[in-house]
């Protein structure tokens, strides 16, 4: 089992190094030419020649940072509850139905948020077409919740009970047991869920392709529409190969890449530094 193991961590170790050179290589012409810093900053402009990627970039770290905001404080009541303020059979009904949640395709989620939030969203507000980046945000608060919400709730029922009962035994009730004792105890949980949230919220690919618009523009309100870098790929992927349009989508990649393995060494960093205060 352990010649398995090693196996399949090798496997995967070579397809995460192959899917690097793979987009570095394509990308090569952009980094010889010193394209690839500039298109970071610059605007998208065909009509001029120009392939920024800036509006996408703000367009993903608006809407993603929106999500987490959203779903920040829904994950942590939820989680809260399954780990103590609830009955024992209400947070066992809420585990199994947050983590039915996270096996639901978020094509799904897409489909619901174009015909039941774009609507709410555009005749409560009377501004837009209710695509844009407040949609598309709440729509990834919902998608990355059950993710926080698992991380936090492992996070406090790894809190020792003894001090749950210390808590009780000095008169606290359950919820200044969990706001003095359980959630001071697990920053490392909250961080990890954080993190992990946002590189979901990041990721995601349908929802922001459905929900957000997808116009290349530098939003200015909540309710303009935005383009993200995984829709900027799934839409460019049929261009032509030789276009300088085409050629964006490997620096999409790379940036998105790097943001995984950044945050991976956040999740470890935020791993090691807890461990230490611990000791």
């Amino acid at each position: 089992m352990k010649f398995l193991f090693f196996i399949a961590a090798l496997v995967s170790l070579c397809v995460s190094v192959a899917m690097v050179l793979f987009m570095v290589v394509l990308g090569l012409p952009l980094l010889r030419e010193g394209h690839f810093f500039s298109m970071l900053v610059s605007p998208w402009d065909v009509a001029r020649g120009i392939y920024g990627l800036y509006p996408m970039i703000l367009g993903t770290g608006i809407i993603a940072t929106l999500a987490l905001a959203f779903g920040f404080p829904l994950s942590l009541g939820a989680a809260a509850l399954i780990s103590g303020l609830a009955t024992p059979s209400l947070a066992a009904f809420l585990r199994k139905a947050v983590q039915t949640m996270t096996g639901i395709p978020t094509v799904v989620y897409g489909f619901i948020g174009v015909f039941l939030l774009v609507p709410l969203v555009r005749n409560l507000f009377g501004q837009g077409s209710g695509m844009g980046i407040l949609s598309a945000s709440l729509l990834l608060a919902v998608l990355v919740s059950p993710t926080m919400i698992l991380t936090f709730a492992d996070s406090f029922d790894q809190v020792p009970e003894a001090s749950r009962t210390a808590a009780q035994a000095l008169g606290a009730t359950p919820v200044q047991t969990f706001l003095y004792v359980v959630l001071p105890a697990s920053g490392k949980g909250l961080v990890t869920g954080l993190i992990l949230g946002l590189g979901r919220a990041i990721g995601d690919t349908m929802i922001a392709l459905m929900v957000s618009g997808n116009a290349i523009a530098t939003p200015d309100s909540l309710f303009s529409t935005a383009r993200t870098l995984t829709a900027h790929i799934a839409l460019v992927i049929a261009a032509d190969f030789d276009s300088p349009e085409f050629k964006t989508l490997f620096v999409c990649g790379i940036l998105l890449y790097l943001f995984t393995a950044v945050s991976t060494v956040a999740v470890r960093l935020t791993d090691y530094l807890f461990r230490g205060r611990n000791l």
